[in-house]
């Protein structure tokens, strides 16, 4: 069965199709465009109208476009509309007007894209899942994954993000959901808000979009749980708490290391039911995010012990805290991005792990205001630095911390991270477990990048 069709596109955006076609997908890359998608020409760092002659040489069943590329026959197919945007995004609202399953949010100040990822795999055996592929939780990339769902499925997961006020409340409209997860609040994107209350009022915008009776599930615990659930009250939600303590609905509680240690075994307890499972991480914070998991499925009806049993094949997803063999060293690699929240959760990861020398080599954390010089300082007082043996640094902004290190501990420092990748002699040996982490911006995933490299590699086989 064709996603799209002409006639139904149209009605969804109010656009004039140039023929007959019909879609098996929605694509805005023609780098990775496949034969029979719908290509959607927006207009970000370059105009995707650009791309659409190569797009329908590609194979793309049709264009959604605002207007007739000078390089494209006038009755090529095309789907023509206003704007491309907003052709997209009542793309998205049809998309989700047409399926009768379950929806499910997911917004927080970290975990949200390996929050969506174990509900694909809780989820698995339930029926048909969609999920957006990468993080796609911005202003294009909710509608993309909105459009791209097929009307059968049984459970979508949304990731929704921000990075300044305003924005969560229309891509939740959008969505839907009929239960909405936050994670958690903490100082990510900090400098565009009046602090964490701010993020806490923005992240809870997302109950404005739930469906009548829908279910918002709220971290117990925090400074801004408060703040949270008044807006889960004030848009009428049903209200599941989840945390370690208190009165919280599902609990988590002695995520603890195996053997190995890189697997996770969690209990959790809901209305008096006890369930346990394991992760494939180390992270406790990642056993927090599977109870926020389970607790959305209980609210939707979902078969937790199933859900429960599946989470045992989630993995991080890449530059995410996964945990892999290189050479004679172990590598977290959690690069992807980084807040204070995030950062301790990575250390403490790093704390637990065994090795000859636990090596953390960190990166910039962005966006963090006007206290971001003490948020980098304050890193040298975490409680998982006692079992750190070293921290290399690079940034501008972690030269703070590597000043406030303990000499002892004390590695190498670098203006940026290309600085590190060509001195990883100095900095490691076989046998070290070694976190890599850093917002996205500091580059610090270059040092990943070079520890792959099969030559460096080689450096550390320990022989």
């Amino acid at each position: 069965m064709p996603l799209w069709i002409d006639s139904e596109a149209g009605r969804a955006t109010g656009g004039r199709s140039t023929g007959p076609w019909q879609a098996h997908g929605v694509s805005i890359d023609t780098r990775t465009i496949q034969p029979g998608d719908l290509f959607v020409a927006l207009q970000a760092a370059r105009d995707g109208h650009d791309f659409v002659a190569q797009a329908l040489a590609k194979g793309a069943a049709a264009a959604l476009v605002s207007r007739v590329p000078d390089d494209v026959a006038p009755d090529a197919p095309l789907l023509i509309v206003d704007d491309v945007l907003a052709g997209l995004q009542a793309l998205g609202q049809a998309g989700r007007a047409r399926m009768t399953g379950k929806v499910i949010a997911v917004t927080g100040s970290v975990g949200k894209t390996s929050t969506k990822e174990m509900f694909r795999s809780a989820l698995s055996g339930q029926g048909r899942i969609h999920a957006a592929e990468a993080s796609y939780n911005n202003h294009w990339g909710v509608p993309l994954t909105l459009a791209r769902m097929p009307a059968d499925t049984d459970h979508a997961v949304i990731e929704i993000g921000m990075s300044n006020p305003g924005e969560i409340a229309p891509l939740a409209v959008l969505a839907r959901p009929d239960a909405a997860l936050i994670t958690t609040i903490a100082p990510a994107h900090i400098g565009a808000f009046d602090g964490l209350d701010g993020i806490a009022h923005e992240k809870a915008a997302i109950f404005q979009g739930l469906v009548p009776g829908g279910a918002a599930i709220i971290p117990t615990g925090l400074t801004t749980t408060p703040i949270l659930l008044d807006a889960a009250q004030a848009a009428g939600a049903r209200v599941l708490g989840f945390g370690t303590e208190g009165d919280a609905a599902l609990v988590a509680s002695d995520p603890r290391s195996m053997d190995t240690g890189e697997v996770l075994e969690v209990q959790g307890r809901i209305d008096g039911r006890y369930l346990r499972f394991t992760l494939r991480s180390v992270g406790p914070h990642f056993a927090l995010n599977a109870i926020g998991v389970l607790a959305t499925l209980s609210a939707l009806g979902a078969d937790l012990e199933l859900a429960a049993e599946r989470l045992a094949n989630w993995t991080p997803p890449a530059g995410r805290g996964a945990v892999e063999a290189l050479g004679a060293l172990r590598l977290i690699d959690d690069a992807f991005n980084a807040n204070p929240a995030s950062m301790r959760a990575g250390l403490g990861t790093l704390a637990r792990l065994t090795g000859t020398r636990r090596v953390a080599i960190l990166g910039d954390m962005l966006e963090l205001g006007q206290g971001e010089v003490q948020a980098h300082a304050d890193l040298a007082r975490d409680p998982a630095m006692a079992r750190i043996d070293l921290v290399h640094c690079a940034g501008p902004l972690m030269r703070h911390l590597h000043d406030a290190l303990p000499p002892e501990k004390r590695g190498l420092w670098s203006q940026s991270a290309d600085g590190l990748t060509d001195r990883l002699d100095e900095m490691l040996r076989p046998g070290d477990t070694v976190l890599v982490k850093g917002s996205k911006g500091s580059h610090v995933s270059r040092v990943v990048d070079a520890l792959r490299n099969t030559g460096n590699m080689a450096r550390f086989t320990g022989t």
